[in-house]
């Protein structure tokens, strides 16, 4: 059961990234993120209000929420910020194995975890798998340019409306808006000199800073006890969205955002608090290196439903990692 719940979760994960996605495509990604951020946390008070009205939940399960909503904070502003910064083909993977390769390692080396031979082997699948899941194709559509789609403050590009599909590598994850590299100017650096290449070193810095930041968000939930209720939740929907707002002035990023986008990134936020709670139940079933894999499979959910419903191309390597997260699953599913 804990095995279906994570893949539920990564399901919902999948479809929270694949609409906000879409919505910055010609919005910046930070402020979608607080917007949908912002939405999650109103779906979050569902369950509060229906099922532990009035229950307490204890100090300790309130500080891993706050914990779980400063890391997503933190994760989330710095992935958007990193794919403003380098090539969206190495920040994004580095994120998520990132993300999910500190919080197994926590689960075996901190917490006990002891999956079974089949589930060591879909883990060390798992991980390369959303590699190349996560991989666009290096310097085609996949590839940010100098300063992305987005001007300095955030302004539209000339993507288009929302919904419109722009190039075969658009939708593999959170990744906020993209498209091709235009041509190089006379004087501008060549790859590994000058501005550019202090630009790809800060981008994955921050990649490295965001999976940090998303693997505390996994374990810090899988910390909190069933007894608590899902308060813990509340908490850290709200504090992820304080967090984001504070990086506003460092990210250029903008409050403001048409209706309509903001409709489409509330909704994304809200299956966003469902994917916490699946995987939140998950981890009271399941190991955390197991659980955390499975929830963190979730990149390919967004390439299938561009490749379905945007008629996107997907890479070979893409490809390759589809199979991989297939075969991880089903092994994993044996533990």
């Amino acid at each position: 059961m804990g095995e279906l719940l994570a893949v539920a979760s990564a399901l919902c994960f999948g479809t929270t990234h694949f609409l906000s996605g879409l919505v910055s495509r010609d919005r910046h990604g930070v402020t979608v993120a607080a917007c949908a951020q912002a939405g999650g946390t109103v779906v979050s008070l569902v369950p509060v209000l229906l099922t532990t009205h009035g229950a307490n939940a204890p100090p300790s399960a309130l500080g891993w929420g706050a914990l779980s909503g400063l890391g997503t904070g933190v994760g989330v502003a710095c992935l958007y910020w990193s794919m403003n910064q380098g090539p969206m083909s190495v920040v994004v993977p580095v994120s998520d194995v990132t993300a999910v390769g500190l919080p197994v390692l926590a689960g075996i080396t901190l917490l006990g975890d002891r999956p079974s031979p089949p589930a060591l082997t879909g883990i060390a699948l798992g991980l390369p798998a959303l590699w190349l899941v996560s991989r666009g194709e290096r310097g085609g559509p996949g590839e940010l340019g100098e300063r992305g789609e987005l001007g300095e403050r955030g302004e539209p590009s000339e993507l288009g409306q929302l919904g419109e599909p722009h190039g075969p590598h658009g939708l593999h994850g959170p990744h906020g808006p993209h498209g091709p590299r235009g041509p190089r100017g006379p004087h501008e650096p060549r790859p590994g000199h000058g501005r550019g290449t202090d630009r790809s070193r800060a981008a994955v810095v921050l990649a490295l800073v965001a999976g940090v930041g998303l693997a505390l968000h996994f374990f810090a939930l899988a910390r909190i006890p069933t007894s608590a209720g899902w308060w813990p939740v509340v908490v850290s929907r709200a504090v992820s969205v304080a967090v984001i707002l504070a990086l506003f002035p460092a990210t250029g990023a903008s409050l403001r955002l048409p209706r309509r986008a903001a409709a489409v990134a509330a909704v994304a936020g809200g299956l966003g608090t469902l994917a916490t709670i699946l995987y939140l139940l998950a981890t009271r079933q399941e190991l955390l290196s197991v659980a955390v894999v499975l929830s963190a499979l979730y990149p390919a959910v967004p390439v299938l439903l561009a490749l379905t419903f945007l008629r996107e191309r997907i890479t070979r390597p893409q490809a390759v990692g589809l199979l991989g997260a297939g075969l991880a699953i089903g092994l994993i599913a044996l533990n």
